[in-house]
């Protein structure tokens, strides 16, 4: 039975590390789906892509799906574990999408997520622990990102929060919310 594992948390926490470990401990063979558009003139981004990479064992293959989540979450197998990082750059990459395209779009992950034969380890960033963003952009993906999160983490196996050098089963420990209304 496919399990879908949500790893969320702040900035430097060590999200991805720990969905790192996970996905290493899975027993099937990881694919890690990197959302991240490659941008050569932004030499900074290049070095936060070049250690994730170097982190990466070398048996694991690497897609990289800007746009496309929810085919790719459709059309692994059982036999793979979908390692994602990160639903916070996958909606940065729609964040000019309309409203309907967005939702479209969040709908066909989360259909995918359910149906899949594949494990899928999601990474996904807390946004909204701080104060609100005083431009409409930053708001727009700060809810975005935040709704997704929420509706991934009510059709997750187990959701971690990573936090202050440690990993936190939010499954284990907290009570689920009602769904989400929106």
């Amino acid at each position: 039975m496919a399990k879908i594992i949500l790893v969320t948390g702040p900035a430097r926490s060590g999200k991805s590390e720990w969905a790192e470990t996970l996905a290493a401990d899975s027993g099937k063979q990881v694919i890690y789906v990197a959302t991240g558009v490659v941008d050569e003139a932004d030499l900074e981004w290049l070095q936060r892509l070049e250690k994730h990479r170097n982190r990466r064992l070398v048996d694991w293959k690497t897609l990289e799906v800007p746009i496309e989540l929810p085919t790719v979450v459709r059309s692994a197998s059982a036999s793979d574990c979908l390692l994602i990082d990160s639903l916070g750059t996958w909606t940065a990459n729609l964040l000019e999408q309309e409203a309907t395209v967005w939702a479209t779009a969040q709908q066909d992950l989360l259909a995918g997520l359910k149906s899949t034969a594949a494990d899928v380890i999601l990474v996904g960033e807390e946004t909204g622990w701080g104060v609100v963003p005083a431009y409409p952009a930053g708001r727009l993906f700060r809810d975005r990102l935040g709704t997704l999160v929420r509706h991934i983490g009510a059709i997750a196996d187990s959701v971690y929060l990573v936090t202050g050098g440690y990993a936190l089963d939010l499954s284990a420990l907290g009570t689920p919310l009602p769904p989400a209304k929106n």
